[in-house]
C-alpha cells in the first residue's frame, strides 16, 4: 500500500490486497491511453488507492513504466500530467501553472495520492502536498513498497527494511513513535531532546541494528560461497531488466520448481541451482532484476544479494527483444550501468534476446543484424535454449586447460571428483592406473597437476 511518508509510516504496515481496474492491467510500455476513463459502476468497486501521475524531464516523459509500477503495487492510475522543463523546479518539482493544472485535474479524477516518476527531496515533496492539499509519493516510495510486498525470505525483509529506514530517515516528520520499545526506557531520552530527534536516533538505532544483522546474512552468505568455490565449479548469473524473463529461463535451463509471475520485481532472493553442460556440473544463479532510477537504498541494501552477480564466471544478460529497440536500447543500457555501480562491470557476458515468440519476423532480423553476438531465444516456449546452453559451454571451455593425467586405482576419491570438474573426459584403464584426457579450469589443473603426465597445455 503506497502511502507518505508524512503521513503513515511505510515500515511494518500490512500491504492490504488492492482491487486494481481492468483498464489499469491493460497497460503496458508498448502503448496507453492517456488518462483513464471510469467504467460504468467503477465506483461501487474502484480501487481504495487512485493515482494522478506527474513527470518532469527535458524530453516528452513517457510514464508507461510507472503504470507497470503501479499495477504491480495494486494502485489504479486515474490521470497524469507531464511537463518538458529543462531542470525540475527546486522547491516544488512542477512550474506554478503546472500545479494548479494538477490540483484540478487530480480533483475531477477523485485522485487519493500523487505519484512523481521521479525522487522528490524531502522539500519538493513538502511542498507539493501544500500546494495539492493530497498526500505525494515518488517512484522510489512505489519500488520500496512494491519490495516490501514481495520479499518473502528473512534476509530479503530486512535489506527492504533497511532500504526504507534509510530513505524514509529524512522524511520523518514525529512519525516513529512506535520505534520507542527498541529504547531502554528510562536514559534514552536526552535533554531537551524534541520528539522528532528521538524519533530520528531510534531509527537510526535501528538501521545500525539491521546492518549488524544484514553482516551476519553476509557472513553466512560468504560461507557458503567458499564452499561452492572450493568445488570449483564453475557458475553463471542471470541477469536483466525486471521481467525480462529470467526465472522462466532459471526453470528452462535447470528443471528448478521456480515460481513464475509476470509482474515487476517477482524475484528478490537469488535462486542458486545446479544443472549439466557437457557433462560437466555448473551453478545458475538467479538474481533480482533492475529497473530504470533504481533507488540507491535498495543498490546498497541488497549488497549480500547482488553478490552472487559479482562472483560469477559468466553474467548471461537476459532482455525483452519483444519490445521495440530503443526501449531495448535503454534497458540494456540500464542494466549495465547498474553492473558497474556493483562492481560487475569487468564480468565476462552473454547478452541473451528473449521472448522472440512475441516477436513478428522483421523484429527477429533486426535483432539478428543490431546484435550478432546475442542468443535468440523463447524460454518460455524452450526455443533456442539449446543453442544458448552450447554457448554457455563454450564460454567455459574457453577458460579451461587441457590436461593428460595418470590417476592410481587408489585415488579413486580424486577421480570421483575430476569427473564433477572436469569436461570432455576421455578415460583409459591402464595396468599403472587410470589415463585421463579432460579439460580443467585453470585451479583445478593445479590442484591435479601431480597427476600430470604430459605438460599441461593452455587453451582447449
Amino acid at each position: 500500500m503506497l502511502v507518505s511518508s508524512r503521513h503513515l509510516p511505510i515500515l511494518f504496515a500490512a500491504r492490504p490486497a488492492l482491487y486494481t481496474p481492468s483498464f489499469v492491467q491493460e497497460r503496458n510500455r508498448h502503448g496507453r491511453s492517456s488518462t483513464p476513463h471510469a467504467a460504468a459502476g467503477e465506483r461501487e468497486g474502484r480501487a481504495k488507492q487512485r493515482a494522478f501521475c506527474i513527470a518532469a524531464s527535458q524530453e516528452e516523459p513517457d510514464l508507461s513504466e510507472l503504470y507497470e509500477l503501479l499495477e504491480t503495487a495494486g494502485v489504479a492510475v486515474v490521470g497524469e500530467v507531464t511537463q518538458r522543463r529543462e531542470t525540475v523546479h527546486p522547491n516544488t518539482y512542477l512550474g506554478s501553472g503546472k500545479l494548479e493544472e494538477v490540483a484540478e485535474l487530480a480533483k475531477a479524477a477523485d485522485a487519493n495520492v500523487i505519484v512523481c516518476d521521479d525522487e522528490l527531496t524531502p522539500r519538493q515533496e513538502r511542498n507539493l502536498e501544500a500546494a495539492l492539499s493530497i498526500p505525494v509519493v515518488d517512484r522510489t516510495a512505489v519500488i520500496l513498497d512494491i519490495f516490501a510486498g514481495h520479499a518473502h525470505t528473512a534476509d530479503g525483509k530486512l535489506q527492504v527494511e533497511l532500504a526504507q529506514l534509510e530513505y524514509n530517515l529524512a522524511r520523518m516528520r514525529g512519525l516513529w513513535t512506535h520505534l520507542e520499545r527498541l529504547g531502554g526506557g528510562i536514559g534514552t531520552r536526552g535533554p531537551g531532546e524534541s520528539q522528532i530527534e528521538t524519533d530520528r536516533r531510534l531509527a537510526r538505532d535501528r538501521i545500525s541494528a539491521l546492518r549488524r544483522r544484514l553482516k551476519a546474512v553476509g557472513d553466512a552468505r560468504q560461507t557458503m560461497r567458499a564452499e561452492r568455490e572450493r568445488t570449483q565449479l564453475p557458475m553463471f548469473a542471470l541477469a536483466g531488466y525486471t521481467n525480462a524473463g529470467k526465472s522462466t529461463l532459471m526453470a528452462a535451463l535447470t528443471g528448478a520448481d521456480v515460481e513464475i509471475r509476470d509482474r515487476l520485481f517477482h524475484t528478490l532472493d537469488p535462486t542458486t541451482r545446479v544443472m549439466e553442460l557437457g557433462g560437466r556440473t555448473v551453478l545458475a544463479t538467479d538474481t533480482v532484476g533492475f529497473i530504470r532510477k533504481l533507488p540507491h537504498q535498495l543498490v546498497k541494501a541488497f549488497g549480500a544479494t547482488l553478490e552472487e552477480t559479482r562472483r560469477a564466471d559468466l553474467i548471461v544478460h537476459v532482455v525483452d527483444a519483444s519490445v521495440p529497440e530503443p526501449l531495448m536500447a535503454e534497458m540494456l543500457s540500464t542494466v549495465e550501468m547498474t553492473l558497474e555501480e556493483i562492481g560487475a562491470a569487468d564480468q565476462p557476458r552473454l547478452l541473451v534476446c528473449n521472448k522472440i515468440d512475441q516477436a513478428d519476423d522483421e523484429r527477429i532480423a533486426q535483432l539478428r543484424v543490431l546484435h550478432p553476438g546475442a542468443v535468440l531465444i523463447s524460454a518460455l516456449e524452450r526455443i533456442g535454449v539449446d543453442e544458448l546452453c552450447a554457448r554457455i559451454e563454450a564460454v567455459f571451455l574457453s577458460e579451461m586447460e587441457s590436461v593428460d593425467l595418470l590417476l592410481p586405482f587408489s585415488a579413486g576419491a580424486e577421480l570421483a571428483e575430476l569427473h564433477t570438474l572436469a569436461s570432455q573426459i576421455e578415460r583409459d584403464e591402464t595396468p599403472e592406473g587410470v589415463r585421463v584426457h579432460a579439460m580443467l579450469s585453470a585451479e583445478a589443473a593445479e590442484r591435479f597437476a601431480r597427476f600430470a603426465v604430459a605438460p599441461v597445455n593452455g587453451g582447449p
